[in-house]
């Protein structure tokens, strides 16, 4: 009976040990599941975390302008240069302006009245532009070398120009060129010379232009031609001049005032055939 009774206790334990057993490799399974499940999520969450941002792209810089302001308009041009230019005239006049350290402008106008034999008309004009570097549009030279560039091309596109003729300038800035030809108007004729000139970021343009009225010989256009390039040799000297007779020596420098940008839209002054033709027309009223 005894040992009936210890076979029944065994027979009733051996579900549980085996249940128990059984239970083991589940366990191990299903842990298992758990450390795969865990490893993909970080490998997704790795996978979505982006990526660190790159460092911030320096600041582009550009070389600075050399030069920085410009010199009165007005006072560019010696009084001798004048007298031998502009012999009968006033005070300059001095253009409009919004920023005189980007853009300026003066002009002159002259009648030499000589009677019954007529007069003689001369009209001068001096007009300065000059470039600021900028990161994003290049280096202040540079833009001036553009603008010289298109200068050159308005002046040889003067509408009613005749007898046209382009020529290098030495000696005068970085680059330079005189274009000269005759406009046929009502009072006469009258003989044009254009030198534009660039030296560093500024550039310099000088309109001289003189007739015959009532009667008088027309001047002649080489005489015209000498006085109009000492002119701009004064005025790019002038420059220089106001700028302590150098640039900033090659510094770094970003993106500066945009008032060089702005600058190149436009010319620095009117079309010097209308400017000197209103001149002109008040010059011949004179002498009616």
């Amino acid at each position: 009976m005894q040992r009936r009774a210890q076979c029944d206790q065994r027979a009733k334990r051996l579900p549980r040990v085996v249940c128990a057993a059984a239970a083991v490799p589940l366990m191990l399974v299903a842990a298992g599941c758990s450390s795969d499940s865990g490893s993909g999520d970080a490998k997704d969450k790795a996978a979505d975390k982006p990526a660190a941002s790159k460092s911030a792209s320096p600041t582009p810089t550009v070389e600075a302008a050399a030069y920085a302001k410009l010199p009165e308009p007005c006072a560019v041009l010696a009084k001798k240069t004048l007298k031998d230019l502009v012999p009968k005239a006033d005070s300059g006049k001095e253009g409009a302006s919004n920023d005189t350290a980007t853009r300026g402008s003066c002009s002159w106008d002259s009648l030499d009245d000589n009677g019954v034999d007529g007069s003689q008309f001369r009209w001068l004009s001096v007009s300065m532009l000059r470039f600021d570097s900028d990161a994003t549009r290049g280096a202040g030279d540079d833009l001036a070398h553009d603008y010289y560039t298109k200068q050159l091309q308005d002046v040889q596109s003067a509408e009613g120009a005749k007898s046209l003729k382009t020529t290098p300038v030495s000696g005068t800035g970085d680059e330079a060129s005189v274009v000269r030809y005759d406009l046929k108007k009502k009072e006469g004729t009258f003989k044009q010379q254009t030198v534009v000139a660039r030296v560093e970021n500024v550039v310099v343009t000088v309109d001289y232009n003189g007739a015959g009225l009532a009667g008088d010989e027309t001047p002649d256009a080489d005489d015209l031609v000498k006085d109009a390039r000492k002119a701009a040799e004064e005025a790019v000297a002038a420059v220089t001049k106001a700028n302590g007779g150098g640039g900033t020596g090659g510094a770094k420098s970003p993106s500066q005032s945009a008032s060089g940008s702005a600058s190149a839209s436009g010319s620095t002054s009117k079309s010097p055939s209308k400017e000197s033709s209103k001149a002109s027309s008040k010059a011949s009223s004179k002498t009616s």
